[in-house]
């Protein structure tokens, strides 16, 4: 059941947001807010906006008019601090060609982090992947579910702020589909995480989130 989060503090506020590809704009959102610790939902059909959108929240591209605030600092996507703090499950992600462990362990090497190997087991354990059965699984060992469980489990490594999912359980398997929506729930439980999800399942949506999103042509409705 959604949570009340009118009380919370705002994390993300955009204003007067257009994004152009090829000189079309297929974005155009005049204000949105969202509270810290909410759970929002995206729909729409297919090139609606949504993963475009996703991309801007997490200052993986900018805006071609309009300013994103993040805890009240208007930023760009060149600023670490606040890319560090957000981080993006794309539909189709994509994994190193090594094992399950290095691929979860990843993001903390790069960001110089400690990567001691109980904090990838872990995480596993959170997608409900048995850790002495798959550290050392290699990438092409995995099935769909399995890699996307991985690729979720490398985003919850980093106890991220915000978590941003993109179609996150298209075409997977019902267990994949349950613990995938279980980790992504136990993030804001855990870590206060602020998700933004989007997805066609909306029996889900409507039973967690805080608001829903309905992307047109571009253009924001809430449900």
């Amino acid at each position: 059941m959604a949570q009340d989060t009118s009380k919370e503090p705002l994390l993300y506020r955009l204003e007067d947001i257009i994004q152009k590809y090829g000189g079309r704009a297929v974005l155009g959102i005049d204000s949105l807010a969202i509270a810290s610790k909410s759970i929002i939902g995206l729909v729409g059909h297919n090139g609606s906006g949504k993963s475009t959108l996703l991309r801007i929240l997490a200052f993986l591209e900018a805006p071609a008019q309009g300013k994103v605030f993040f805890q009240g600092k208007a930023c760009c996507t060149r600023q670490d601090w606040v890319r560090r703090k957000v981080t993006l499950l794309p539909q189709e992600p994509y994994l190193l060609k090594r094992s399950v462990e290095a691929n979860v362990a990843y993001g903390l090497r790069v960001r110089g982090e400690d990567n001691r190997p109980d904090k990838a087991r872990e995480v596993l354990d959170m997608v409900g992947l048995c850790p002495e059965d798959f550290v050392r699984r290699s990438w092409h060992e995995l099935s769909g579910g399995e890699a996307q469980r991985v690729a979720l489990a490398a985003r919850l490594i980093l106890k991220p702020q915000v978590l941003l999912l993109d179609e996150p359980t298209t075409s997977l398997d019902a267990e994949s589909t349950r613990r995938i929506k279980e980790a992504s729930l136990a993030a804001r439980t855990h870590w206060d995480t602020t998700l933004v999800v989007a997805s066609h399942d909306m029996a889900w949506l409507e039973s967690i989130c805080d608001k829903i999103l309905t992307l047109e042509g571009g253009r924001l409705t809430i449900s």
